[in-house]
């Protein structure tokens, strides 16, 4: 019976570890792979480890940057007095391309899921009340994503800051609901944020 190399089985489990990748897509990306020239299988393993190696949290917005802080909480165009919170750095990147919203950013790393042992401890919530009560924020946008778990996280972070004089407020559901904002388009998130309302 016919078995692949061990390098070439490795590399398919490896990548059938990454989300929305199962076995059949990990089998033909290595054989694409394989199939490429090495300068372009060196690039990506270049970039695979420089990823580790170059990649930094924000210690204010906890977004992934090249340097810290961030280019966006260290730009000073960037409007201080509107806080965005985010579940991941993909949502910010979405939002971003949406080229509606100049404030700046509060990156979860996450939203509350009990089921999957994710709690309050396990995200970045805990920075959060302070940020607001001593950054000059007079708003805060709570962007996480219309499902079970993105409620249930803006509803903790209402809770959360609710001794706070900001004004709260959260993305208008001009999104799917059960969506997720790294898939929406531009026109559906400009739309979002424009019709924010009251949390």
């Amino acid at each position: 019976m016919y078995t692949l190399p061990k390098s070439v089985s490795r590399l398919i489990t490896e990548l059938s570890r990454l989300p929305g990748v199962g076995p059949k897509t990990a089998s033909r990306l290595a054989f694409y792979l394989i199939r490429n020239q090495q300068s372009d299988v060196t690039a990506l393993g270049e970039a695979l480890l420089e990823l580790r190696s170059n990649l930094v949290y924000c210690d204010a917005c906890h977004n992934v940057a090249d340097s810290n802080p961030c280019g966006i909480c260290a730009d000073p165009e960037r409007d201080g007095a509107v806080l965005c919170v985010v579940e991941e750095p993909l949502d910010v990147l979405a939002i971003e391309r949406s080229r509606s919203f100049n404030g700046k950013y509060h990156v979860l790393g996450g939203r509350l899921s009990p089921l999957d042992g994710i709690s309050a401890e396990s995200l970045q919530l805990s920075d959060l009340p302070q940020r607001v009560g001593t950054d000059g924020i007079k708003e805060v946008i709570i962007a996480t994503n219309h499902n079970v778990e993105g409620e249930a996280t803006a509803m903790y972070i209402q809770k959360i800051i609710a001794s706070t004089e900001v004004r709260v407020t959260r993305i208008a559901s001009g999104l799917p609901q059960g969506g997720d904002l790294e898939y929406a388009d531009e026109v559906t998130l400009a739309r979002a944020l424009e019709g924010r309302r009251l949390a």
